[in-house]
C-alpha cells in the first residue's frame, strides 16, 4: 500500500508534538472532527510515549462529564500542554477567523463559529494549527475577523501561541518574537513556487527540505492500533485512508 497524503500529514504532527525544541506536550487535548490531529495523538501514544489524551470526539477518550466546561477548567488551571485549532481564514501573524468573511458580523461566508478557540489559544503553552486546503482564500493577508488572535499586547498574559501551520502543501513554524511564519517543509510534489502561489501571506523562508514520510513502524502502528482506536468514531476516515471498517475489525 502506498502512502496514503493523510498519512504523511499524521507523521507530520506526530513529529511535531514530539519536538525536542518545544514545552513538553504532558496531556493533549483534541477537539470535534479532527481525525488527523486525533491520528497522530493516536500514533505519539503508540509509539510508546507517556501522554495523556483527552478526545471530546469519542465517549471512553472524553474523561469530561459536563462536556467542554471541564476542557475549559483544565486549560484555565494550566494542566493541557498542547490543543489544536483551525480557522476559516488565517494569515501570517496566526490569527484565526472563524466567524465569517467580510465586514462584522461576517455575513459574506459564514464559519462554524469560535467557540473556545480564543480562550484556548491563550491558555494552552502549544498550539498546532491545521487547515488541510492551501490556498489564497484560507491563508489571507489579514483575517476579516479576528476571533481568536496570534499574537498579544505586551502585558497581556497568555500561556503560548501557536507552534506551527500544517497544510495540505506544507508545514510552516511560528516565530511568536517576530511574528512571522517560516516554511519548515513542502510535501511532495510541491515546489517553492506552488507554495508562494498559494499562500495569501508573506513568509520567510527561501526553500525547505520535503516534508518526511512516516516510518515503516510508524504506518504499520497507524494502519494497527491506531486505527482500532478510531474505526468507532472515525469509521469514513479509516475507511478512506486504511480501507478498514468495523466489520474487518470484528
Amino acid at each position: 500500500m502506498s502512502i496514503h497524503p493523510h498519512e504523511r500529514l499524521i507523521g507530520a504532527i506526530a513529529r511535531l508534538i514530539l519536538d525536542p525544541l518545544a514545552p513538553p506536550a504532558r496531556h493533549i487535548a483534541v477537539g470535534a472532527a479532527s481525525p488527523i490531529p486525533a491520528a497522530a495523538s493516536w500514533l505519539v501514544r503508540k509509539l510508546g510515549h507517556d501522554v495523556r489524551l483527552s478526545l471530546l470526539h469519542r465517549p471512553t477518550g472524553n474523561p469530561f462529564t459536563e462536556g467542554t466546561r471541564e476542557l475549559f477548567d483544565l486549560a484555565g488551571q494550566g494542566r493541557i500542554d498542547l490543543f489544536f485549532l483551525g480557522g476559516g481564514q488565517i494569515d501570517g501573524q496566526a490569527n484565526l477567523n472563524l466567524i465569517g468573511t467580510g465586514e462584522w458580523p461576517g455575513r459574506a461566508a459564514r464559519f462554524p463559529g469560535s467557540f473556545g478557540s480564543a480562550f484556548m489559544y491563550f491558555m494552552t503553552p502549544r498550539t498546532i494549527l491545521f487547515r488541510e486546503e492551501h490556498s489564497p482564500r484560507v491563508l489571507v493577508p489579514r483575517v476579516d475577523i479576528v476571533s481568536a488572535p496570534g499574537l498579544s499586547a505586551p502585558g497581556v498574559f497568555r500561556r503560548g501561541t501557536a507552534q506551527a501551520l500544517v497544510t495540505g502543501k506544507c508545514i510552516f513554524s511560528f516565530n511568536a518574537t517576530a511574528g512571522r511564519f517560516r516554511l519548515a517543509s513542502r510535501h511532495p510534489g510541491e515546489t517553492q513556487d506552488s507554495i508562494r502561489a498559494a499562500t495569501g501571506f508573506a513568509y520567510d523562508g527561501a526553500d525547505a527540505p520535503v516534508t518526511a514520510d512516516p516510518t515503516e513502524e510508524e504506518l504499520a502502528l497507524l494502519r494497527g492500533p491506531v486505527c482500532d482506536e478510531m474505526l468507532a468514531t472515525y469509521p469514513q476516515f479509516c475507511r478512506q485512508v486504511w480501507h478498514r471498517s468495523d466489520e474487518k475489525a470484528a
